[in-house]
């Protein structure tokens, strides 16, 4: 069957040359359909090739269409600098229509990739290699054979991308060859994560998603020339002052640097478009004289909204982001507003009860208008603002917790179950993004995190004299009853954690039971202040009582005093006996 490849009106055309892979079994997936993963035993043979590729996280089709070894390449480490652009409106709308082209192009390619995933897993060879005993390189070198046998490799897709790229004129006027590569890539990447079991769908992209091109090099294509980005033509100009000497360090640093690619990166602020150039450079990222790394281990406990930590020679209670305070009330009144204009928009799509009609996602067509656009716009500009917010306190807050040590222990917790269990509160504080940022600044000024495992060290339950009881989530202080120990429990299991060794995740409790005569006033000093500065839940400081029930007081109706008999005039008015004596009216 010949295949078919998009243009610019969403109508199909054929391709300069057909397939050999391509089977009559072969359908287009939908952009929500799931693609099926590997089981235990699929999984762990793919990973085994992945892992051997020529660089970290690489499929191993780069490694066999090149024919160049891990050990051959040359690895550099790399740091990103991202540097804004001047764009004209007649530079946006080409900016625009190129990266519509790279959508679509990105479409066909997952689509694709998809297509021949089925078909490998429909393959005899993939079934014979499934049949193979684990940790054996024929088991690899099966798995390897049956992809490259149904074309299910990077330089294959590569190749349909170019086969799109000339059977298209649209996309060949806007995009290059790297820039084309580098889509095809990134489509198997991703189709290559569900395969391993990493990922459960690919996500096809809509109209105005797709944010991000990027070239392979900085010598042809999408390259950086004297602050300035150049591109089939076009030429943006970076917002960077004039003197070299006004320029920020870190900025400075990251463009005196050799520059090995060139990502342009699309960000909505609002309704507006703004781009911006993120530079790929070769060497370490610069590191201020204020971001040290200290000595000596520093223990941490995290929880869905509060942090503990206790260094070497201090310790502190906080809650996550305690200055990011999101106005949950107007944030619910554009999303009421938003579901009022998209009911009117579109009454066919909706049953008189109010609920959606049932069908696939692509069926039915949603009409969006010009100020409905607006309100969405508006509402995302609003959660991007948080999400800077709260990505500014997470990075100041690691910097701080960088500066006290050199060997940072955390728990290995699943942040994915608390989504499904405290989801307002992640939403809102973000814990493990905190921790990849610490992870990659720990990394960066060469220490290390490290995690120890919940089940086997169990130290939220532990005391240092050996007892273990399980306790509740609410129950928020530790209390033995064999030492008579008590303290807060988020504190307790942060100083607890020093003492684990990070091999063997044993906890050595004569250690620290032996500190903790001078670590007792530290911590209760921690717990006080914790105590002295705790807001509430929400985060939002509603005020003393008194003020909370004068203004309950205000919104009360207008009713008349309390024991008289009401106005048949008042609005509130009701037949029947006169209202009791301290009884509300609602």
């Amino acid at each position: 069957m010949p295949r078919h490849h998009p243009n610019r009106s969403g109508k199909t055309i054929q391709p300069l040359q057909s397939d050999p892979t391509a089977s009559p079994q072969s359908t287009r997936d939908g952009g929500g359909e799931r693609a099926a993963s590997l089981d235990p035993l699929e999984a762990e043979g793919d990973l085994a090739v992945v892992g051997e590729g020529t660089s970290p996280g690489a499929p191993e089709s780069e490694r066999e269409e090149s024919g160049v070894s891990a050990r051959s390449r040359r690895c550099t480490p790399s740091f990103v600098s991202e540097v804004p652009l001047r764009v004209s409106p007649a530079e946006e709308r080409v900016l625009l229509a190129r990266l519509e082209a790279a959508r679509a192009l990105y479409n066909a390619c997952l689509g694709e990739a998809l297509r021949r995933w089925r078909l490998v897993r429909q393959s005899r060879a993939y079934q014979h290699a499934r049949s193979l005993p684990r940790h054996m390189p024929e088991r690899t070198d099966a798995f390897r054979a049956a992809r490259a046998a149904q074309g299910f490799t990077e330089a294959a897709l590569q190749q349909y991308a170019k086969d799109c790229r000339h059977a298209s004129g649209w996309i060949e006027l806007h995009l290059d060859a790297p820039v084309m590569q580098k889509l095809a890539t990134r489509a198997f990447h991703a189709v290559l994560r569900v395969a391993i079991g990493k990922a459960k769908r690919v996500r096809f992209k809509g109209k105005q998603q797709l944010d991000t091109v990027e070239g392979k090099s900085n010598e042809t294509g999408l390259v950086w020339r004297t602050d300035q980005v150049v591109w089939r033509g076009l030429t943006l100009a970076a917002r960077l002052p004039k003197e070299v000497e006004q320029r920020d360090p870190v900025l400075g640093h990251g463009l005196a640097s050799r520059v090995k690619y060139v990502r342009l990166v699309r960000r909505k602020l609002g309704t507006r478009n703004r781009f911006w150039a993120q530079l790929i450079c070769e060497g370490r990222p610069y590191r201020k004289p204020t971001h040290l790394l200290g000595e000596g281990i520093v223990g941490m406990d995290l929880g869905p909204s509060t942090i503990a930590v206790v260094t070497p020679t201090q310790a502190h209670l906080e809650r996550f982001c305690a200055e990011l305070v999101p106005d949950a009330r107007a944030t619910r009144r554009e999303e009421r507003h938003l579901d009022r204009q998209r009911r009117a928009n579109n009454p066919g799509n909706y049953h008189p009860n109010g609920t959606v009609k049932k069908g696939r996602k692509g069926r039915k067509h949603w009409r969006a208008s010009m100020r409905q656009r607006r309100t969405q716009a508006h509402l995302a500009d609003r959660q991007r603002r948080l999400a800077a917010h709260r990505k500014s306190l997470h990075g100041r807050l690691a910097h701080e917790v960088v500066r006290k040590g050199d060997a940072f222990l955390l728990e290995k917790v699943s942040y994915r179950a608390w989504q499904r269990r405290f989801g307002r509160s992640i939403q809102q504080r973000a814990p493990g993004m905190f921790v990849s940022i610490l992870t990659r600044l720990a990394e960066s000024a060469g220490g290390r995190v490290l995690t120890v495992p919940t089940r086997s060290t169990k130290l939220s339950q532990t005391c240092q004299c050996g007892q273990v009881k399980k306790k509740p989530l609410s129950l928020r202080i530790h209390c033995c009853d064999q030492c008579g120990l008590k303290m807060q429990r988020d504190l307790y299991s942060a100083h607890l954690i020093r003492f684990v060794d990070s091999k063997t995740h044993l906890l050595h409790a004569d250690q620290a039971q032996a500190a903790w005569p001078g670590w007792e006033p530290i911590l209760r000093a921690a717990w006080q202040q914790a105590q002295s500065t705790t807001q509430p839940t929400s985060g939002r400081d509603r005020g003393p009582s008194c003020v909370r029930r004068q203004r309950a007081a205000v919104r009360q109706s207008r009713s008349p005093a309390t024991g008289l008999p009401a106005q048949a005039n008042s609005p509130d008015a009701v037949a029947g006996e006169p209202a009791r004596a301290g009884q509300r009216r609602r």
